[in-house]
């Protein structure tokens, strides 16, 4: 049963479709091991076992009878708390709505419900998702099953912990800035951040209430699992039309092009004097690289065609425009006052107050790079960089709104905690689908991914380079203990 614990979704979709394993049974195994292993890591915070069991009983009901099948019929899974599943709290980490009962699914959650999928927990995350550790008032700490004594990431860390773990069967996270692809670095798992837009996001919480219908810039849903057949399943389930363009709207995502690693046009781009990478993870991330040009792939160090600096001058505005949307009334007032001051206070209230005139001036100069992004794309079928400058690092739970006093060690040297920021930005600012793999472990037995960055709509071709790659490096490994 271990073994099956750490299957893909794929496959323990199968196993209950077969009748090896009931979905009841399945269900129940899970439920053993968080009960057993999830105290040391805390990353499923909330349960309904209740209703999580009738629905296994009706999967299994369903599979004897023989009637249709959906891709996850039968399997345990568990979402993010910053996603309303009907009739569990969702807290979306905050203590602002920490008592909010959801009355109905969000879009991506009734989505992976119309597949047979069975939701029986929660997992936990940063408050308002605003951080690359996770923890909150709520629900406390969550660990690295790793190290325990490091986070696993943020903003979906909760869930790539529950996944490393072998507590659930797959998880759905978020991802603005890095919330799905550094924990899937930070775990050893596999993560997904699907191209801007083709995922509804409807009925999420991630630092705005309940009921909110307006879309976050940047911000999308995506799957993260231990193997990387479950973001091409996860894929499949939650990509399509939201329920204002369902009438008529169809998503059809491109097949990719390369049918082998040997096919594939890559570039790489492991390095970067303005946000430097550990040395142990370049050194990590060249030996997939090899691996890569061993089985024929044609590949090339180039680095993207926006350098870092002026994506993070870019970037980083338009996330902190976003910011200002989740301060409260009185506090957004204040900030609109101080805006005027200056320092580095007054430029950090302005960028939260931004007026509209300049935020449309900034969103056409993204216009602007998107445009780069596409030319590049045309010679190279994917890109190759690093996820963060580090791996998993130690807690650290300092006051730090401004991230001016928390900072990570690269190569011995401290390097500012904003850093997290750099190289997911490419990604989120120009709406490009970005996975995450693993490749290696560092001294210490810490994982290290590496983040695949595809052009916009083709999420089939970086998802399937990392099917490639697995093939040729091997994936996912059980961190001891589990």
């Amino acid at each position: 049963m271990t073994d099956l614990a750490f299957r893909s979704a794929r496959e323990l979709a199968t196993a209950i479709a077969t009748k090896e394993v009931s979905s009841v049974e399945l269900l129940d195994y899970y439920l053993a091991r968080v009960e057993r292993l999830d105290p040391q890591v805390n990353a499923i915070v909330a349960r309904d076992e209740a209703g999580a069991r009738s629905a296994a009983l009706a999967a299994d009901l369903a599979v004897s009878r023989g009637e249709p099948l959906g891709r996850l019929h039968g399997v345990p899974v568990t979402v993010k708390d910053s996603l309303e599943v009907a009739g569990m709290r969702t807290t979306g980490g905050s203590t602002r709505w920490g008592q909010h009962v959801s009355t109905a699914d969000a879009d991506s959650v009734a989505s992976l419900k119309n597949s047979g999928a069975i939701v029986f927990g929660k997992s936990n995350l940063p408050a308002d998702a605003r951080d690359w550790q996770t923890y909150n008032e709520i629900y406390g700490t969550t660990n690295n099953p790793w190290d325990l004594t490091r986070g696993p990431g943020g903003s979906s860390g909760g869930s790539a912990a529950a996944l490393a773990a072998g507590l659930t069967g797959l998880e759905l996270g978020g991802d603005t800035a890095g919330s799905i692809r550094i924990p899937a670095h930070h775990c050893g798992i596999y993560g997904l951040r699907p191209s801007y837009g083709i995922v509804p996001r409807h009925g999420s919480v991630s630092g705005h209430a309940p009921g909110t219908l307006a879309n976050f810039d940047m911000a999308v849903l995506g799957p993260l699992g231990r193997h990387a057949d479950d973001l091409a399943l996860g894929l499949d389930v939650l990509a399509g039309a939201d329920r204002d363009h369902a009438p008529a709207w169809r998503l059809d995502l491109p097949s990719p092009i390369p049918r082998s690693l040997r096919e594939f046009r890559v570039a790489a781009w492991l390095n970067d004097p303005f946000c430097p990478v550990d040395s142990e993870l370049v050194t990590i991330m060249k030996t997939a690289l090899a691996a890569i040009q061993a089985e024929g792939a044609t590949v090339i160090e180039r680095k993207g065609p926006v350098g870092l600096e002026e994506t993070m001058n870019l970037y980083r505005p338009l996330l902190m425009a976003q910011s200002g949307l989740i301060e409260s009334d009185d506090s957004y007032a204040q900030l609109v006052g101080l805006g005027a001051a200056e320092g580095p206070e007054g430029v950090a209230a302005s960028e939260l107050t931004i007026r509209f005139r300049d935020w449309h001036t900034l969103d056409e100069r993204r216009q602007h790079s998107r445009r780069r992004w596409a030319n590049f794309f045309r010679d190279v079928d994917v890109l190759l960089c690093p996820v963060s400058p580090t791996a998993a690092f130690p807690h650290d739970q300092r006051p730090d709104p401004g991230w001016s006093v928390r900072t990570l060690q690269v190569d011995g040297a401290d390097r500012p905690y904003s850093d997290m920021l750099t190289w997911i930005a490419s990604s989120s600012l120009n709406h490009l689908p970005a996975a995450v793999a693993p490749v290696g472990m560092t001294r210490h037995g810490h994982p290290v991914g590496i983040q695949v960055i595809a052009p916009y709509l083709h999420d089939r071709t970086a998802v399937h380079f990392v099917r490639c790659l697995a093939e040729v490096i091997g994936g996912f490994q059980r961190p001891p203990g589990f």
